[in-house]
């Protein structure tokens, strides 16, 4: 998250938010929960250190006690200037003192915890050793869902980041592909993302022709051609919160069987994006598109899930997939992304970002999900 620009949440936010958490861990059966840096503190409190070290930072959360922020003293002013700071309390620790003794002063030396996925091993292990009778499970396994619902405001800010994504795409389609490398195309999403008000990019997928088929494409540097079906799926942070769109554009005119590809992909997202409302379980989303694609006969050429989640990272839960019965609740947020991927041809893919409403689902993208063709 370094160097992220961060939502203008007030410290009010993040008390609601680390109450919440707290009560999640005390209803899962947890003593509390451990946060290391990384998106998870971010949503909680509002920091991230300028660079992530060897010296501890932890969030320590229960039920009943009030949030501690162990911290490096020569970090503390910078977590003291959080948005949510005030929420919480910071304990620093010097070095050449003992940080972990610091952090199990905190704990039930008994207790389970819930640690962030962020976590490093050498952190958890020297916890480990400090109280050895507690135990620990990562934060995805014990509480998936924590940061699934977003708020009114988080949803807008989710808004903003796929409008400013449409925008980068309205401006691409407009260049010159053919004759120019993958990595130039990328390039060129990558500055139109930073012009639209992206602080990060996190990928700029251009799968043209064969390469399309490969679902996470490294760019590279073959040179599109006339006559190419090409992926384009790219996303990253704007003022903290994400987006991820995918559109599959024609170098000139298409065959039938590419178009056909693609209006299947299409209506399969169409599905999928029909299937959204409150209470539905999310496999029933990946259902849905994925029937329309096996009815045409192409099944076996969709080789992954349906959608992920999207926050304050482009990719956490909920996961829109086979056996996944979470129900889905209003403010969730997620992609839909179905695609047909042909080895050795062509691949196609269309996705957008969509939050549940009360009767509904509501997409966070609005280019045109029809073939654009392009030049």
């Amino acid at each position: 998250m370094t160097g992220t620009a961060l939502a203008p949440f007030t410290a009010d936010d993040y008390r609601v938010r680390l109450e919440r958490a707290a009560r999640a861990a005390a209803d899962a059966g947890l003593a509390g929960l451990l946060v290391a840096p990384g998106p998870d503190l971010v949503w909680l409190t509002g920091y991230a250190p300028t660079a992530v070290t060897e010296r501890l930072t932890l969030l320590v959360l229960a039920a009943g006690r009030e949030p501690v922020l162990v911290v490096p003293t020569l970090e503390a002013p910078d977590a003291a200037k959080a948005s949510g700071a005030s929420a919480l309390a910071l304990r620093d620790w010097t070095d050449g003192t003992d940080p972990y003794a610091v952090t199990a002063a905190l704990l039930d030396d008994r207790g389970r915890f819930g640690i962030s996925d962020n976590t490093w091993a050498m952190h958890l292990l020297a916890l480990q050793q400090t109280l050895p009778k507690t135990s620990y499970a990562s934060l995805t396994e014990a509480l998936p869902m924590l940061r699934a619902v977003k708020d009114a405001a988080e949803v807008e800010l989710l808004a903003a980041a796929g409008a400013a994504a449409d925008a980068a795409f309205e401006e691409i389609r407009k260049l010159r592909f053919s004759g120019r490398r993958e990595s130039e195309v990328a390039a060129d999403l990558a500055g139109l993302l930073g012009r639209f008000g992206h602080s990060q990019v996190d990928f700029t997928i251009v799968g043209s022709g064969p390469n399309g088929a490969n679902p996470h494409h490294e760019v590279g540097d073959r040179v599109i051609e006339r006559g190419d079906m090409v992926v384009l799926d790219f996303g990253g942070l704007k003022d903290g919160y994400g987006s991820d769109t995918t559109r599959t554009v024609h170098v000139g005119a298409p065959t039938d069987e590419e178009r056909r590809v693609h209006d299947i992909v299409r209506e399969a997202q169409e599905a999928g994006f029909r299937a959204v409302r409150p209470g539905v379980s999310c496999q029933e989303v990946d259902r849905a598109a994925r029937a329309v694609i096996t009815r045409a006969g192409y099944g076996e050429f969709f080789i992954h899930r349906t959608g992920h989640g999207i926050g304050v990272t482009t990719h956490e839960p909920p996961y829109m997939i086979e056996g996944e019965e979470q129900p889905l609740v209003p403010g969730m947020c997620f992609s839909v992304e179905p695609g047909i991927y042909l080895p050795g041809r062509f691949g196609v893919r269309i996705e957008d970002i969509v939050t549940v409403t009360e009767d509904g689902g509501r997409r966070l993208n609005d280019t045109t999900r029809e073939m654009v063709i392009v030049a």
